[in-house]
């Protein structure tokens, strides 16, 4: 793969953290953009004369923002812990807490078409904006931040596979977990 386009395929499993399990799978359709950065930091010792004598980087997994058109209920009830009343309203509690999720997605290129999972990944509340329509019709988004660490018991932080490995064609019916 030489160049990396195209966002889709993005799909959400709950963690429960008392069973470090994934719960059903659900899309999470109009994706519109990922953006995510490695967060850790680089430890040096001195000797010798030598200030990186040895240096080695943490890895703190990554944190950014999802983009898509419209979060969809599932993601608003299973991971943002908003609750449908009998009415069809969905409310927000100031009660309610995040569940944390596998985050799946593809991403096309011009050779190979790659499928990813962050393994445990929070996600903020996204923020609500709406505007006139004028002469044209200018779509808005939703966002959350996200920050993305590794699995409880495995420390796994993230797996992608190409379209010519196993387990890709079988990607999106379970959260990928490797094989040693």
């Amino acid at each position: 793969m030489k160049v990396t386009f195209g966002l889709n395929n993005v799909h959400i499993a709950p963690l429960d953290l008392s069973t470090n399990t994934y719960g059903t799978i659900f899309a999470l359709p109009g994706a519109v953009n990922l953006s995510i950065d490695a967060e850790g930091e680089e430890s040096n010792f001195a000797a010798d004369n030598n200030a990186k004598y040895f240096s080695r980087y943490s890895n703190n997994g990554y944190s950014g923002s999802l983009e898509v058109a419209l979060f969809n209920e599932d993601f608003l009830t299973e991971i943002l812990g908003q609750i449908k009343d009998r009415n069809g309203a969905l409310i927000e509690n100031i009660n309610a807490t995040n569940t944390p999720f596998a985050l799946m997605f593809e991403v096309d290129g011009d050779v190979e078409h790659r499928r990813t999972v962050f393994y445990n990944v929070s996600a903020s509340r996204p923020s609500v904006e709406a505007s006139t329509t004028e002469e044209s019709i200018e779509v808005q988004t939703e966002s959350v931040d996200i920050t993305c660490g590794g699995h409880p018991t495995t420390g796994d932080v993230k797996a992608s596979l190409l379209s010519t490995d196993t387990g890709y064609s079988t990607f999106f019916d379970s959260v990928y977990q490797k094989t040693v």
